[in-house]
């Protein structure tokens, strides 16, 4: 599938996205993190919203603060990896500012101000629970046709999961209930904007059946464990990716042995017999 890519940006600036929204891009690039990650400013009735504060770096949270130019009345967490959770308490402590993050939070000693569950506002912003990436991924809607996708849809890469905190079942399910909706422009956590997201996502959720697929053809020819399977299905990936390829395998075995399709026996992994629906 394609990719968008994009220049470099200037850091420590706040570069205009759509009206009423600019982004400050962190100074944490990686081939994880893409130029980094993208903390959202957004225009709201008495004030800005921040979405992300992003890695735990005095430069960027002096950028942000310094972006807002108005107060800010609250921040709003996609999820609790450090990349996005990192400068939280910063800027909570900078501004006063409440925390809006999923209720249950993947991140130990993290509690929110404001904890979210599913169809929860925060502003204009509607929270869509969107596990996958993270157990505590959330969405948020809002007018104009806008989804802040964060780290579960991104324009220049598919998504790490890895178990424990990922889980690709869920994943699966949330790319599919992003599917039924209509939103215009995606705003991910990381890389540039995506218009007319729909067949993307589509790209994607075929991309990991493919994947889901070749797994399955290869447990049904032999064993195999999670390294013998990324040696094989992602033999031309940037070394540096393996680590990351191999937990996107393991979250696909664990997806198949929720589904009855797989098992690991004392040699590997291997199929199992599907089961008869009213049985499993």
């Amino acid at each position: 599938m394609s990719f968008l890519t994009e220049p470099e940006p200037v850091r420590g600036q706040p570069h205009p996205v759509l009206p009423g929204i600019r982004r400050v891009v962190a100074p944490n690039p990686s081939v994880m993190t893409y130029w980094g990650t993208n903390t959202y400013l957004i225009d709201a009735p008495g004030g800005v919203l921040i979405l992300d504060p992003g890695p735990d770096d005095a430069s960027h949270v002096a950028a942000v603060l310094a972006a807002a130019a108005a107060p800010v009345i609250g921040i709003l967490l996609s999820h609790t990896h450090h990349d996005h959770l990192g400068a939280t308490d910063a800027i909570r402590r900078a501004t006063g500012a409440p925390v809006h993050a999923w209720h249950d939070p993947a991140a130990p000693g993290f509690t929110p101000d404001v904890p979210l569950r599913e169809g929860d506002r925060a502003g204009d912003w509607t929270a869509l629970h969107t596990p996958g990436h993270a157990s505590d991924h959330v969405c948020f809607a809002g007018p104009g046709g806008i989804l802040f996708s964060a780290d579960h849809v991104m324009a220049w890469s598919s998504s790490v999961v890895g178990p424990p905190g990922g889980n690709m079942r869920h994943y699966f399910a949330s790319l599919e209930r992003l599917l039924g909706r209509d939103e215009a422009v995606y705003l991910p956590g990381h890389g540039p904007p995506l218009q007319d997201p729909r067949p993307f996502v589509r790209a994607l959720l075929d991309h990991r059946t493919s994947r889901e697929n070749a797994i399955l053809a290869a447990l049904t020819a032999s064993p195999q464990t999670s390294h013998t399977l990324m040696e094989r299905l992602y033999s031309k990936v940037d070394p540096a990716l393996k680590r990351a390829a191999e937990r996107n395998v393991a979250a696909h075995l664990h997806k198949l042995f929720e589904e009855g399709l797989a098992r690991n026996d004392s040699d590997g992994w291997v199929v199992s017999p599907r089961m008869p629906s009213a049985a499993r």
